[in-house]
């Protein structure tokens, strides 16, 4: 059996089922009119996947019901299977709600197909996400639950879908994302449908963010899943941005057919972008006629690139912005920023500001300018040191007086405060003036080392209205500088001289980049201890530092250099007093700090915001910590 499959690799708004819909209408008339015979959709593609409490709304549900119905009336001659939300009004979920499930609906010739081995005319997501930015068991009811409460085994319900099509019987296994990331479930979705036999094309419809290396795990996981039931499987994902409130996704798309020796014989070319591919694929030898074609890397530094650049593009649009102001230093992150936020939105749309204070070298001053002049952008130098002395004057020459009894206390500003004060000076008084001047925005331009642990000012330079490169460690943000020069814009925009400086914030003389003095964060090790903290799947905690640090094998494990932390450190003794700084900073100040960031662009397997959920509890080692600490300590 032949049949042509119309890949709809559609961009999702979320929220939006009325724009989801007419591009899902003009997307099968464009299918129909090449000749597809199944036209498949991603999943959540009506309502769009991360809506947070949206999903309590009575009216938002009948209106995706009701647009679902539109694309079932289109399914005359056609197969069309899409992703929307399945409403019991008869039945209530764990939360008290109606009854909500994320579902795959399969239509032919106006009626929705299914219903005759399954309780419902659609499927039910089996396997409900609860990591990272995934909460679906917060608003829907899992195909596990409903067996249980039907009383039925769960391999009873998962069936494949029977058709006639062409005068044969086609059956077809229809998941939804999750349910083929199965690796660490006791069920496994595609072996019990698999089993029921018949089938003849696995369809996975997903809504799957973009991370680094994950297209690569996937391809192994559903490789080996088309390979092990001999049947061919097609993965569909959508594009777009959706965002949970605080973390932004990136959705690249990347849908693929595996033969059913799990070969990938075709995918969308190009990630971040709508696309319609029609494909023939003959499933009486399971696709294995096809040329087999090799995956796409999906870890390298362009990677980062696609997915932040697309991320500013469609995120400022959303919220209707088309201007920003850059507060540049002459640093390497706000010349990323800089160079990043120039190229998505045109020079003529983007404003940098210098804001020197007697702190400021001439080096960084200049590099600010020249940056400025190679990307095109409008440039301004605003100094701020008069606005922070007037400041530190008014408060010190003004003493509190408690007027119960007349009692006076005179403030006193340190060194500390006062790199503070200019810092805030920066962005809330000046940045946020200018951006609204200008009709626009300003941005935050930390990076992931300095968010670990808080190494920015409050209301100062970590305000802004999105963080771009808060989930990029510092090394990450230098190869993107260099992507930049060498394949965006093709020549130097960001001066060399920038990326060979010193990094330093130049709030203080002890913090002079002309002498080499700079950031208190050693980036070649801290980079990857922090990372250490927030990334793996079992996150790691000073006790395992420390056993690592015992046993040899510290840098192997997270990553850096070998030999660096000898060279860093003098012995035991600073080594545990900076890593105990750093813990507790992560768990301290840094925390407090986070969790009134801006929302952070997601790239890493772990982004700051609500892919990573935190609670302000205070900072703890483990009893282990404290013996193998003691134990090292003795025996220096």
């Amino acid at each position: 059996m032949n049949i042509k499959i119309a890949m709809c690799q559609m961009e999702v708004i979320p929220g939006r089922p009325d724009i989801n819909t007419e591009t899902m209408l003009a997307m099968i008339e464009e299918a129909r009119m090449k000749n597809a015979e199944i036209i498949v959709f991603p999943e959540m593609c009506i309502p769009g996947y991360l809506l947070g409490d949206t999903w309590e709304q009575t009216s938002f549900l009948k209106d995706c019901e009701s647009y679902g119905e539109q694309i079932i009336a289109k399914s005359n001659d056609l197969i069309i299977i899409f992703g929307n939300v399945a409403v019991d009004w008869d039945k209530i979920g764990d939360d008290g709600r109606v009854r909500k499930y994320n579902a795959c609906f399969i239509a032919h010739d106006q009626k929705l197909l299914g219903g005759d081995n399954f309780p419902y005319p659609f499927r039910i997501k089996t396997l409900l996400p609860n990591y990272r930015e995934f909460e679906e068991e917060r608003h829907f009811y899992s195909l596990r639950k409903l067996a249980e409460e039907l009383n039925q085994k769960l391999d009873e319900l998962m069936q494949p879908v029977y058709l006639s099509y062409k005068g044969e019987r086609l059956g077809l296994g229809c998941i939804l994302c999750e349910d083929s990331w199965y690796e660490n479930y006791f069920t496994k979705p595609i072996e019990l449908i698999n089993n029921k036999g018949g089938v003849h094309l696995f369809i996975n419809i997903s809504s799957s963010p973009f991370t680094l290396g994950k297209n690569n795990k996937r391809n192994r996981l559903f490789s080996r899943q088309a390979r092990e039931t001999g049947v061919p499987l097609v993965y569909i994902n959508n594009v777009g941005i959706q965002n949970n409130g605080k973390t932004i996704y990136t959705f690249d798309g990347s849908s693929t057919i595996y033969n059913c020796r799990g070969n990938i014989i075709y995918h969308c070319h190009q990630p971040f972008k709508q696309s319609l591919d029609i494909v023939d694929l003959n499933l009486s030898n399971g696709g294995t006629n096809k040329n087999i074609i090799n995956s796409v890397p999906d870890q390298d530094i362009s990677c980062i690139y696609r997915s932040l650049d697309y991320a500013v593009k469609k995120f400022t649009k959303s919220i209707g912005i088309n201007k920003v102001v850059i507060g540049v230093s002459g640093g390497i992150d706000s010349a990323v920023s800089a160079a990043l936020y120039t190229k998505a939105l045109g020079p003529e749309n983007v404003m940098l500001v210098n804001m020197p204070s007697k702190y400021n070298s001439n080096t960084t001053k200049d590099l600010a300018k020249i940056l400025a002049n190679n990307l095109g952008c409008f440039y301004d130098v605003l100094p701020i040191q008069e606005v922070v002395d007037h400041t530190i004057k008014q408060i010190e020459n003004n003493p509190a007086v408690r007027l119960a009894d007349n009692k006076k206390i005179n403030l006193k500003i340190s060194p500390f405060i006062a790199e503070n004060i200019q810092a805030r000076d920066r962005s809330a008084r000046l940045l946020a003036a200018v951006a609204a001047a200008f009709g626009g925005v300003f941005t935050c331009n930390a990076n992931k080392s300095e968010m670990t642990v808080g190494y920015s000012t409050l209301y100062g330079d970590q305000a802004g209205f999105l963080a771009a490169l808060a989930d990029l460690w510092k090394h990450q943000v230098y190869e993107l500088a260099h992507y930049l020069n060498q394949y965006v814009y093709g020549h130097e925009v960001i001066p060399q001289g920038i990326i060979n400086l010193v990094p330093s914030a130049e709030l203080s003389f002890e913090q002079s980049v002309d002498k080499g003095m700079g950031d208190p964060i050693i980036y070649p090790y801290h980079d990857y201890l922090f990372r250490s903290f927030i990334e793996p799947w079992e996150r790691v905690t000073p006790e395992d530092i420390l056993k690592w640090y015992s046993d040899g094998v510290l840098e192997e494990n997270i990553g850096c250099e070998p030999g660096l932390v000898n060279k860093i450190f003098a012995g035991p003794a600073e080594f545990i007093k900076d890593l105990e700084r750093w813990w507790s900073l992560f768990n301290g100040m840094g925390l407090a700090k986070r969790i009134q960031a801006p929302p952070v662009v997601a790239v890493s397997r772990r982004a700051y915001g609500f892919d990573y959920r935190e609670s302000q509890n205070g900072i703890y080692f483990t009893r282990q910590y404290y013996r193998l600490k003691e134990q090292i300590l003795r025996s220096c």
